[in-house]
């Protein structure tokens, strides 16, 4: 860990300290500048919000060396973590800042290269963004990006290339994480910057956000201009902006492409257990349209259903994925996909009838990982024609979670299926069954035809490998990741990602979010309904609330099996994509509210190949509370902040787990003690604030047994298969362990579900067999107690054999380790930026 940021210390330490000499002679200057747009927040913009707060932890600046404002905003959010549900009005302004629109009383403008532009530093540091014209608040958003951002800029437009790409095995995060270089091609340069072209056909939408792009682009040159030549990023131009754009889409907006790895476990599960019985525990385990998943609205919309008899691959003579070696490329492909993609995001939307105002109220916000520098920062941008602030990623010119004048969105990754594996049958495989460079075609549509060679460029040294070139192989779907076998024919397996190359067209969505062009729900679905990503979108007004959920998502051929590759002979490609009708989106809820923390959107709407985790049980259950009516702004955060503090497994799972328990005897007294502190505890709140409260024996004992409790329960049927079963689906547990975001994937709705079918509770869609015990509640009741056993008796060999004397390790956020860097926080499973936000007045709809 020390090399990896010892890289970082090598690429940008010069650049750190002259940007840190800049900031000193510019305030000189500044000392004595007119105070020109300086005006009192709100009005002056048009701003028709009530209460406006935003927080964005750990803060404003992003320098390599932090400064006074680069963890300030931590500090305030780590402070309203203890409050659990108990958020005050006077709370919102302790520990949220504002979020109205205009330059706050005390700010101080910076110097710019650009008479038109001006940047005014609140007492956070929050860039204020005014431009005589719209070009010029573009320029200063680049401007910006340059300034606080440069070191992620420095870092990540190399990976943004091999995002855009699509190159296999290589995860873009992770090379900026590690502080790898990416040097893109000639190739690779060319045909990004093609993608202007799907711009340029979208006409005047279009041709704006090139402006808009071109604009940042010269902003980001110019600030680099202040420094030595021998510090400034690479000349910034249309192309970097695209890949750029690509890279925050990768991570994400994307869903699906796990269908080869799908089918190995199918293939497994059959061997083991027959073809029956093997097809009816994969379906129990992908938990692809399970009734009572939780979702976001109530309206359905059926997408990527599986065929009611599972099938394989679709075609003639189709046969299922033969297993290859751990080794082979495409199962590294894959785990690289799964690694690359956070999922942690939410909102809580609440509608006018429950409000004391009539006006909606929203808690909103993306988990965007707890960084430093963090990737987004803050801005509220002015300019004839556009108004709007919120978070800006340095990719991009614009706000894209945020808010308008009378309006405010929010981002949460949905990950839709849209990529899909194919499998293209070799016209002159090698024998050792790699795409090499000289296996040079694949059969499509009748004919063999010639693979493309990609020069991607090259890597740079790290993590214990040589800089090297990358090559791959693509066909007419998408890069070529690895082979396997099907009925003992070889096959290349080909990745189609519905937006790749064409990823700028989402700009649009957010050029019309922050130009004023939204005014209501159906404009705000029209505007979202470009974002090519998947996401499901919040919006808030002073009248409605609403959602969208985002993507360019293909309709795939008929007896297609969405959860398994497809061959792609020609016959079975993409048959078009979803109409913005198609997609999931409701407005103003008979419930009055509308809930996301990344769970299904809508009923229907199936789980892609890599979400294996729609089941019956999903964190956003945890958001429960809400009045039904006088409701005030800070009873949403309230929601929100109680179930950022709970542990899910205690609060939902437990209370099945003890129900079996209950049903004999204690194998002995130490696990009848632990047993009752977890279910004490979790009667009483769950609470886990830091781990260090009273309740801190029951953190222990559940954070111990989870786990082993949960493969206990499907171990009976799966046997040999456990293991793979846990890598596939994403792991057992996803507790306060796991990081700054939890409980977003995870065992909790197996061991759910098996439990009350056991129990004889009702449950709407049972699984093909009971699996704790094999159907059996003694065995079942034996098997937890003996993991519970096991567990405090290791427990007590560590901490003694007084269970209530028992405490949790402690879990604390850590940034990652910069030198320097010093800031932790207590854990809470919270967005990094997040809005709290009402408002009480509607503008003209132009």
């Amino acid at each position: 860990m020390l090399g990896r940021f010892a890289t970082w210390t090598g690429i940008v330490r010069e650049r750190g300290m002259l940007r840190l000499a800049l900031a000193a002679v510019v305030g000189l200057v500044m000392m004595g500048a007119s105070t020109g747009v300086a005006a009192a927040e709100g009005g002056e913009y048009g701003d028709l919000s009530g209460q406006a707060w935003q927080i964005l932890a750990p803060g404003a600046e992003g320098g390599l060396i932090p400064g006074e404002y680069s963890f300030d905003q931590a500090a305030i959010y780590n402070s309203l973590t203890p409050h659990e549900g108990r958020v005050t009005e006077k709370s919102l302004s302790k520990y949220y800042l504002s979020e109205k629109f205009g330059v706050p009383a005390g700010s101080h403008q910076e110097f710019t290269s650009r008479a038109g532009l001006e940047i005014w530093r609140d007492s956070h540091d929050i860039p204020h963004i005014i431009g005589a014209t719209r070009a010029d608040a573009m320029f200063g958003s680049g401007w910006v990006a340059a300034q606080d951002r440069g070191l992620l800029l420095k870092l990540g437009i190399g990976p943004a290339y091999a995002a855009a790409l699509g190159i296999p095995g290589v995860n873009p995060f992770g090379l900026l994480l590690e502080a790898r270089s990416f040097t893109p091609s000639a190739y690779a340069v060319n045909w990004v910057g093609e993608q202007k072209k799907s711009l340029e056909e979208m006409g005047p939408q279009g041709e704006r956000v090139i402006g808009d792009l071109e604009n940042w682009a010269e902003g980001i040159n110019a600030y680099e201009e202040t420094l030595p030549e021998s510090q400034r990023l690479p000349h910034f131009g249309l192309s970097q902006a695209i890949a750029g754009f690509a890279f925050i889409g990768s991570i994400f907006g994307n869903g699906g492409g796990q269908e080869v790895s799908n089918s190995e476990f199918l293939s497994r599960l059959e061997k083991v257990h027959g073809k029956q019985a093997g097809e009816e525990i994969y379906r129990d385990l992908r938990q692809s349209n399970d009734p009572e998943a939780p979702t976001t609205g109530h309206t359905e919309f059926p997408y990527d259903q599986e065929p009611s008899k599972s099938e394989g691959l679709v075609g003639p003579g189709s046969g299922l994925v033969e297993p290859e070696p751990a080794s082979n490329p495409v199962r590294n492909a894959t785990n690289v996909l799964k690694a690359s993609r956070r999922r942690a995001s939410n909102f809580l939307l609440v509608g006018a009838s429950r409000t004391a105002n009539g006006h909606p109220k929203a808690v909103m916000g993306p988990q965007l990982g707890y960084f430093y520098p963090e990737i987004v920062f803050q801005a509220d941008m002015h300019a004839p024609g556009l108004d709007a602030q919120g978070v800006v990623a340095p990719i991009s010119p614009y706000v894209f979670i945020g808010r308008g004048k009378d309006f405010a969105w929010s981002l949460t990754s949905e990950g839709a299926e849209n990529t899909q594996q194919f499998l293209e049958k070799l016209c002159n495989p090698e024998e050792g069954g790699e795409v090499t460079r000289s296996t040079d075609s694949y059969e499509y549509k009748g004919a063999c035809v010639p693979f493309s060679e990609i020069d991607a460029g090259t890597i740079g040294a790290g993590n214990g490998e040589p800089e090297h070139e990358v090559y791959f192989k693509e066909s007419v779907h998408g890069p070529i990741s690895g082979t396997v076998k099907v009925g003992g024919k070889l096959y290349a397996v080909a990745t189609d990602r519905a937006d790749r190359g064409r990823e700028p067209q989402g700009e649009v969505a957010f050029s019309e979010l922050d130009s004023n062009e939204v005014h209501n729900p159906q404009e705000f679905f029209n505007a979202a309904n470009n974002l090519e990503t998947t996401f499901n979108m919040a919006y808030v007004d002073s009248k409605h609330i609403a959602f969208f959920s985002t993507g360019l998502l293909p309709k795939t051929a008929a007896g297609t099996n969405p959860s398994l590759p497809t061959f792609g002979t020609g016959a079975y490609d993409w048959k078009g994509w979803l109409s913005e009708n198609e997609h999931p989106h409701e407005v103003d809820p008979a419930s009055g509210l509308l809930l996301n923390w990344n769970n299904k959107p809508a009923p229907g709407w199936a789980a892609a190949s890599t979400e294996w985790g729609y089941g019956p049980l999903q964190r956003v259950k945890m958001y429960t509370g809400f009045p039904s009516s006088g409701a005030k702004l800070y009873n949403d955060v309230s929601v929100m902040n109680k179930a950022a503090t709970e542990d899910f497994r205690a609060r939902f799972v437990w209370p099945e787990i003890t129900k079996v328990l209950e049903t004999g005897p204690a194998p002995s007294k130490l696990a009848e003690e632990a047993v009752n502190e977890v279910t004490a505890w979790s009667a009483s709140g769950q609470s886990l604030l830091g781990q260090k409260y009273p309740k801190a024996p029951a953190a222990a004992v559940i954070e111990k047994v989870f786990s082993p409790i949960a493969e206990t329960v499907m171990k009976p049927v799966l046997g040999e298969q456990l293991g793979e079963a846990v890598g596939i689906s994403g792991g057992t547990d996803n507790g306060p362990n796991s990081g700054g975001s939890s409980f977003g994937g995870g065992w909790y709705g197996y061991v759910y579900k098996d439990l009350k079918d056991l129990l004889g509770e009702s449950v709407a869609q049972p699984y093909s067999q009971k699996y704790c015990g094999n159907g059996s509640l003694a065995a079942c009741r034996e098997s937890l107690w003996s993991v519970i056993q096991q567990g405090v008796e290791e427990l007590s060999a560590a901490q003694g054999p007084n269970v209530s004397a028992w405490k949790a390790a402690p879990v604390r956020i850590t940034f990652p380790p910069l030198p320097f860097v010093k800031t932790t926080m207590r854990w809470t499973n919270r967005s990094t930026f997040q809005q709290a936000i009402e408002f009480t007045g509607h503008g003209a709809e132009e």
